[in-house]
């Protein structure tokens, strides 16, 4: 029976790594393609052809794309751990009236669907005058990633010691040198999840950068790619499209092998006390 439950786990993680891997592999494959063989079933490539890979970047600005994307998702990130560690900082460490008001009303932001506030944001970028501008897309995706950033936060704040921060305070520290000379360092794995989830949110984002942007010299990877089009009004540029979503995809998968440790430490950070 432990053998058979050994085969049988094993054969449902290969199934679910397959499910998992096997769009992209195709996906990258098809990136190779140009023509009909786009639409001849094929596991395997039967040569390697960059004219799609070149064509991205000869159509569109694609460079500019994905230096905006690069440019959003960074600010993005950035403000949202600056922000986040500071008020988890508050909600973990000092009690004050309305903390718990306050956090659940962070969490009721988190969970309305971006189309709800879609007309709200709008009004609120146009009025501040940053419409097709980068810092509109990256207050748009604060809202995304800052209430998430801040729960993770506070969670692994509450966990730390307080014998720390007071050790910290007897030696004369300020609130703001507990936070950035102690809390940071322990934090990092914490902060290293939550910043890559934000990141990774914020570069596959779709509706805000498709609303708030006009011209393609300012939108990011993802609208970019869908407004793809061909040499004719009814062409659709499969090949182009798959390069371009490969070109996109492989900096994500390389930062979460760079920092596949420090994810797994974060996520489990807190889940056993003693």
């Amino acid at each position: 029976m432990k053998v058979l439950t050994r085969i049988g786990f094993w054969l449902l993680v290969v199934a679910i790594g397959l499910f998992s891997i096997f769009p992209f592999y195709y996906a990258v494959i098809s990136s190779f393609r140009s023509g009909s063989d786009l639409f001849k079933v094929a596991y395997w490539p039967e040569r390697l052809d960059f004219s799609n890979y070149i064509a991205v970047f000869e159509r569109q600005p694609f460079g500019t794309n994905i230096f905006n994307s690069v440019v959003v998702a960074g600010s993005v990130v950035a403000l949202s751990l600056g922000l986040g560690i500071t008020a988890a900082y508050a909600f973990g460490r000092i009690r004050f009236r309305g903390r718990s008001l306050l956090l659940m009303t962070i969490l009721a932001v988190s969970m309305f669907p971006q189309v709800a506030v879609l007309s709200g944001m709008f009004e609120l970028i146009r009025s501040f005058g940053l419409y097709n501008t980068l810092p509109g897309l990256i207050l748009a995706n604060l809202m995304l990633t800052l209430p998430f950033t801040v729960w993770v936060l506070t969670t692994f704040m509450r966990e730390l010691p307080k014998e720390i921060e007071e050790a910290a305070f007897v030696d004369g520290a300020t609130p703001w040198i507990v936070v950035r000379r102690v809390f940071l360092p322990l934090m990092m794995p914490a902060a290293v999840t939550t910043g890559l989830l934000a990141f990774i949110v914020s570069w596959n984002e779709f509706l805000f950068a498709l609303t708030f942007t006009l011209t393609n010299e300012q939108r990011t990877v993802p609208p970019a790619i869908a407004l793809m089009s061909g040499s004719t009004a009814y062409e659709l540029p499969w090949g182009t499209i798959m390069a371009a979503s490969v070109i996109v995809t492989v900096p994500i998968i390389a930062l979460v092998l760079i920092f596949q440790r420090k994810i797994v430490a974060g996520l489990t950070a807190g889940a056993v006390k003693g």
